[in-house]
């Protein structure tokens, strides 16, 4: 369900990245309570399309009492229908159409020792992680190790500079850029597995971080866990979130006609239907043409709204970027990349 919020600011970061404040109504507070490291599906209907893209929160979850401050990094994609809306046009004033924030990429406060590799705009739901496990645990300590194509292009400067001053003792910063050199710490270039396995075991003690987190463009996030991996570190500790991946393939046109390959039925809010699945058709786009309050954002397989329990049947997965193995191997399936594998698939998205 999508709820109309008030922008409250539009905070220019870089030349080509915006933070945008959403404004919460004292009625809707409850319903817009975040974790660190969650994300805000926004909508906007153009010419009777609707588009949908995600965006994490990189303030830090509220203490108890106080008033949610929703607050989403968006960077300029060429050709991105939202993110140029955004960044060109949104202004404090307007109003933004925002489904309740989701998302399990996320850190609850407790004591320990985590650490996390972003690259570019992957920094966004790290720095809400961040701020919020320091402001609220004297025992937890971050490393943040983050890399970057130019200082210029460096989203959240100020908010990662404020956490170095305010936390020295418990807050580790390293920064890496790609294409640029810097005046003092490491060489430029790209982040890859084989430069992180000879830099983390420098940097910190690898087997005592209680939890790694992965956040940025595809090749980043797979090189970093490998890197891990390849220095011992359990999976269950690594936790991921991609950005900017390939474009999903393109589903069927609304109302081709083609043959029906199977039927899904889904519950949703307590409520459960059964529709035909088309040749090629995601179960996703099979639900939406029951019911258009099936939860979904990205339908590329990389934010997880539409994340669903596989009650009965076999289906097939075309990608995957959202859920972790522990996840997929309990039953959830992202409804978006399934497609039927036996005639009949029952779903579940209340779980």
């Amino acid at each position: 369900m999508f709820h109309t919020l008030r922008v409250g600011a539009v905070d220019r970061l870089t030349d080509d990245s915006v933070a945008v404040t959403l404004e919460v109504p004292p009625e809707l507070r409850a319903d817009f309570r975040f974790t660190a490291g969650q994300h805000l599906a926004l909508r906007r209907v153009v010419d009777g399309v609707e588009i949908r893209r995600t965006y994490s929160i990189c303030a830090p979850t509220p203490a108890p009492g106080e008033e949610p401050v929703l607050r989403v990094g968006i960077r300029l994609v060429e050709g991105g229908a939202f993110s140029t809306y955004a960044f060109k046009e949104l202004a404090a004033g307007d109003h933004v159409e925002a489904m309740a924030p989701t998302g399990r990429f996320v850190l609850e406060p407790r004591a320990g020792h985590f650490a996390a590799v972003v690259g570019g705009s992957g920094i966004t739901p790290v720095l809400s992680m961040a701020a919020t496990v320091l402001n609220s645990r004297a025992d937890a300590r971050f490393c943040l190790i983050r890399s970057d194509r130019t200082a210029a292009s460096t989203m959240f400067l100020e908010e990662v500079a404020d956490l170095k001053d305010r936390f020295p003792d418990r807050f580790q910063l390293v920064t890496v850029l790609s294409r640029e050199e810097q005046q003092a710490g490491l060489p430029s270039g790209r982040l890859d597995s084989e430069r992180l396995n000879a830099l983390l075991p420098a940097l910190l003690s690898v087997p005592d971080v209680d939890g790694w987190f992965l956040c940025g463009p595809l090749g980043l996030v797979q090189g970093a866990e490998r890197a891990l991996r390849g220095l011992g570190v359990a999976r269950s500790r690594i936790h991921e979130e991609i950005f900017h991946v390939d474009e999903a393939p393109k589903a069927p046109p609304a109302g081709a006609e083609s043959a029906v390959t199977g039927t899904v039925t889904a519950t949703l809010d307590g409520r459960s239907g059964s529709w035909p699945v088309r040749d090629g058709e995601s179960l996703l786009d099979a639900v939406l043409r029951g019911r258009s309050d099936a939860p979904y954002a990205c339908k590329g397989g990389v934010c997880g709204t539409c994340r669903a329990f596989l009650v009965s049947g076999e289906v097939r997965m075309d990608r995957n970027f959202a859920l972790e193995p522990e996840e997929t191997e309990a039953g959830f399936v992202l409804a978006c990349q399934s497609h039927p594998a036996t005639d009949r698939v029952e779903l579940d998205f209340d779980r």
